[in-house]
Order: C-alpha cells, then structure tokens, then sequence
C-alpha cells in the first residue's frame, strides 16, 4: 500500500530496534466541588477508598494498554507508579502516573492511559454526588530512551500547549 492511502492501517515493525530502557511520565486533573473532595478525603463514600481503586485502576489500565489502542505494542512494563494529590486550589485530584520498561519502543501511551483510567475512575466512583466533574488536561508530561533520548514539557498546565524538546549536547 501506499504511504496516505486512505483506509491504510498497519502496526509499525520495531523488531529491528534494540531495547532501551524507557520512562514515560503523564499527568491529568479532575475538578470538583469542594464537597465532593471532602468526602473523598474522609472516606464517607459509599463504593469505598476512592483514591486506592483510581491507583489500582491506573496501573492495571497501563498493563492493558494494547487492549485499548489497537496498534499500541504490548510491552514488558517493569515498573508503574500512580500518584493521586487531592489540591485545594484548584479543587480536585492531580494524578501522575511514571512507567518503565526496557523494550524497542516507548511507553508514553502507558503513562497517559494509567492517567485516563485513574481520572475515570474517580468519576465512576464519585459521580452520585457530583456529576460536573471534568477531567483535563491529560498530557504527557516527560519521556527518556530510545533514539530520541529525553523529551520533557516545558510548560505547566493551563500556560500553553506548546512543548519542545531540549537541544542535545554535540
């Protein structure tokens, strides 16, 4: 098939790439009223420890990722973290999920769909109370290995969407 040929879809060949070791870092937000926060921080929700379920979903959603994207690699993820920090200003929950593997393609897909998963599920588990809760941006945030080396965001939420990759030392 040709290249831009509509309808074209194929799952790109890394077999020919050596593993590397790579980290993939993405963060999200979900906001919602300080009530629904509250209850969250105190536990008084009837489904249970919302942030523990989100963290756990954030992590098994990451092991599934290739379920999700259908031309996403399946790969052998040595290490997944997802960090739930509930903010009083703005209110809501940041999360931050960091993946590691040491295979011929990154993980970034990894590390924003654990973010997604985790955000999803804090609206799953709390959206009785509070269903105005919106959840964004999810972004990646850092990723380190493979040919392109180190890649970070430049800028914080909400100050622009424009990220660039520092320059490497000659």
């Amino acid at each position: 098939m040709k290249r831009g040929q509509r309808g074209r879809v194929e799952m790109i060949d890394v077999g020919d790439k050596p593993p590397t070791t790579r980290t993939g870092v993405a963060s999200g937000f979900i906001s919602m009223k300080p009530a629904t926060l509250r209850r969250i921080r105190d536990g008084s929700l009837p489904k249970g420890d919302v942030l523990a379920v989100a963290r756990i979903a954030g992590i098994q959603a990451a092991k599934r990722t290739p379920e999700w994207l259908p031309l996403c690699h399946p790969l052998p993820l040595s290490y997944v973290a997802v960090e739930l920090q509930p903010t009083a200003r703005p209110v809501g929950i940041r999360i931050r999920a960091t993946v590691r593997c040491t295979a011929p393609t990154g993980v970034e897909m990894e590390a924003l769909t654990a973010v997604a998963a985790a955000a999803l599920t804090i609206y799953d588990m709390v959206k009785s109370i509070d269903r105005g809760m919106e959840i964004g941006p999810v972004r990646l945030e850092r990723k380190e290995g493979g040919r392109s080396g180190l890649w970070r965001r430049n800028t914080p939420p909400g100050r622009g969407r424009r990220a660039q990759r520092p320059r490497r030392a000659r």
